[in-house]
This record gives structure tokens, C-alpha cells and sequence, in this order.
């Protein structure tokens, strides 16, 4: 399965290792973590029933350098009351575009704290959000059955692989240079104004990221983008 679950600042050991073993049932071997809480880490690789997702599990300090190699970001969420920028999908859509997109390339599948979810700029690294249709939307799963039910709603129905896309999409972490690059280039040009920083640059983050850039056509972004810095560089 060309699926990476991502669990962002996990903090229960049992939670860890229940999303371990849910990918252990459905075909899903590589986990990643992204700043998680380190007690709750080693207790859960430490634990007798401990398999070798969780020894090969690798850590990230950011959801960015978690999800660099993939070229297609899509974050759980249980709505609750936050305004959403993002395209939604229901979890049964929302997998069958996943087993679309993971026939060919890697996709990354974000899960965030048991306490607080994603975070606005955990999102803004995201394509698009799924969820998990239950009866009362403003509350969410636990994050080991939110585990599994995704996953099993992905694999279920998992078709064979098929033949490269002849164009292949950029990566996530090449998306993610474009998108610093352009905030430089706004910097220095005066454009994005320091009281708004923040905002602005989950904007950017996501305007990028509904181009749909190609693998080749970010080599030209960058080479672009690069000059134009060069210049603006050199006229300070």
C-alpha cells in the first residue's frame, strides 16, 4: 500500500500502538511522527505487542519534512467549530481518491493530537480534508479507531496498481520550496505586510497547492523563482 499514516504530536502510548496495529491489518507499513510526545513514544515501541511498524516508525520535527516525498497531502478532521479553507470529502469519496492517487505516487494521511487535532498550519500543508461521518460532527473519534476506520475504508476496496500517470505531480516538499520562495520574494519586495505574516503565509501555502503543479513544471517555478530573488537580492 503506497500510504503513509502520519500522526502529528501523538501523546498516548495506546494510541500509537492501536494505529500501529490498524495498519498492520490493512497492508499500510509506513508510519511517521511528527513532534510526538517522547514518553508516549518509547512507551509504546517498548511494549511487548510492539511490531515493526512502530520500531521502523520515523520521526519529524515538522508536518512539512514529514510529508516531502509525497504528492498528495489529505488531513483528517472532525470540524468541530473552525472554519475550514479546504475542500471536505466524506471518508467513503475521500478513499476511493486516495486509492486513485496512491495507485501511482505516495499519499500521506495526517492524523493530528488526541487533544486539539490538526492545527491551522498542520492544515495549510494539506490538499484536502476528510472525514469520518459520525452523528455528532462537532466531536471527534479516538485517534486509534479513526485509525483503523480510515484504513479500512481505503483498503477495502483497493484495486491493483496501474501504470506511472504520464504526468507526474510535483512533490510535496517541492510545493512547499515554491511556496517559501514566493513568501521571500513578497518579503522583499514589500508585499506581505509583517502584522499579517502568519495569515498570509497559510494563504500562499494553500493557493499554491490548488495549482496542481506538475513535477516538471516545478522545476520551472523554481528556476524562476530563483532569479527573481537573485535580482531582488542584489538591488537591496
Amino acid at each position: 500500500m503506497n500510504l503513509i499514516v502520519v500522526l502529528v504530536s501523538p501523546r498516548n502510548p495506546l494510541n500509537i500502538g492501536a494505529a500501529a496495529r490498524a495498519m498492520q491489518n490493512f497492508g499500510c507499513e509506513a508510519l511517521r511522527l511528527v513532534n510526538p510526545y517522547h514518553v508516549a513514544f518509547r512507551e509504546a515501541v517498548s511494549a511487548v505487542s510492539a511490531g515493526p511498524i512502530l520500531k521502523a516508525a520515523q520521526e519529524y520535527e515538522t508536518v512539512g519534512e514529514a510529508v516531502g516525498d509525497c504528492s498528495l497531502v489529505v488531513g483528517t478532521t472532525s470540524i468541530g467549530h473552525r472554519e475550514l479553507q479546504h475542500p471536505l470529502q466524506l471518508l467513503e469519496p475521500g478513499a476511493k481518491l486516495i486509492r486513485r492517487e496512491m495507485a501511482a505516487s505516495p499519499v500521506a494521511l495526517l492524523f493530528g493530537s488526541e487533544k486539539f487535532g490538526l492545527s491551522n498550519d498542520d492544515i495549510s500543508h494539506c490538499h484536502w480534508l476528510m472525514r469520518i461521518p459520525t452523528v455528532d460532527p462537532s466531536r471527534s473519534m479516538n485517534l486509534g479507531q479513526a485509525v483503523a476506520v480510515c484504513l479500512y475504508e481505503i483498503a477495502r476496496r483497493a484495486t491493483k496498481p496501474v501504470p506511472p500517470k504520464k504526468i507526474k505531480p510535483a512533490t510535496a516538499d517541492q510545493i512547499e520550496r515554491i511556496t517559501q520562495m514566493l513568501l521571500e520574494a513578497s518579503r522583499r519586495s514589500g508585499y506581505l505586510n509583517p502584522v499579517v505574516a502568519s495569515s498570509t503565509e497559510n494563504k500562499v501555502r494553500r493557493m499554491v497547492r490548488r495549482l496542481h503543479i506538475t513535477a516538471s513544471d516545478a522545476a520551472m517555478w523554481l528556476g524562476m523563482l530563483r532569479q527573481i530573488l537573485w535580482k531582488l537580492r542584489n538591488t537591496e
